[in-house]
């Protein structure tokens, strides 16, 4: 598998990026931490930033036109509806809420240090697995039935099952592992921020290779759109989005 950046694009962006994601329908959605959602064209472009309220810190899309946000200090969850831009539905939890993903009709949420939590759309709880990490549970995917987090501090990825039992770790020359996302194929994808590197783990956690290193950049989130071969990586700063493709042979 290789990487190939297909074109570098200046953002206007003034504070930390939180999260990244591609939505359904190509376009992508970036969190300035705490401060604003922004909406991007499929090619990178700002479009717009989305009539949130400010205090959150990642993101997942449930469905076409819905996506569910963490708010950390008000130790909730909010469903805001695209399509008429309004919060329809806040779910409140009792801890620290940071790194989202979603699966079906359920979400994955990172609680504090210690606890992912599997929660329906009606904030009931269906699985609660306690982990012990260095750092809060900023970024996880939830893949084939299994959670995939990073551990910032301590220089980890981690794969569990939805009992909390550990399927792999990867430590391999780590040193700030944060974004996440996963492909079709199971593929995990690692932004290294200190060592400048995007790297592949294998679903089994068994293999890696490091597919882009640049020396001048720090990236901090990668997504991929749905189906495709073709994602984003941007830097912490939210100054430079990278567009890339994956071919393998």
């Amino acid at each position: 598998m290789t990487m190939n950046i297909e074109k570098k694009i200046k953002i206007n962006i003034n504070d930390s990026i939180s999260d990244m994601i591609c939505l359904m329908d190509g376009r992508l959605i970036m969190v300035e931490l705490f401060n604003k959602v922004i909406l991007l064209t499929p090619d990178g472009k700002i479009q717009k930033d989305l009539p949130i309220p400010g205090g959150f810190f990642s993101v997942a899309q449930i469905n076409q036109n819905t996506i569910a946000i963490t708010y950390p200090y008000e130790t909730a969850m909010k469903i805001f509806n695209m399509k008429n831009e309004t919060v329809s539905k806040v779910i409140t939890l009792d801890k620290y809420c940071w790194g989202l993903s979603s699966s079906d009709d359920s979400l994955v949420v990172g609680l504090n240090k210690d606890e992912i939590r599997i929660i329906d759309l009606k904030g009931n709880t269906l699985k609660s697995i306690q982990v012990t990490i260095e750092s809060l549970l900023m970024n996880l995917v939830y893949c084939n039935d299994s959670v995939i987090y990073s551990d910032v501090e301590g220089k980890a990825v981690y794969c569990v099952d939805e009992s909390g039992k550990q399927i792999w770790q990867y430590t391999q020359d780590l040193s700030r592992p944060g974004g996440l996302c996963t492909d079709n194929y199971g593929n995990i994808y690692v932004a290294d921020h200190n060592s400048q590197r995007i790297i592949v783990i294998s679903k089994d956690g068994k293999e890696s290779k490091v597919l882009h290193s640049d020396g001048r950049e720090y990236p901090t989130c990668i997504c991929l759109k749905q189906n495709k071969s073709s994602g984003f990586i941007c830097n912490e700063d939210g100054k430079k989005l990278a567009k890339f493709n994956l071919s393998s042979g």
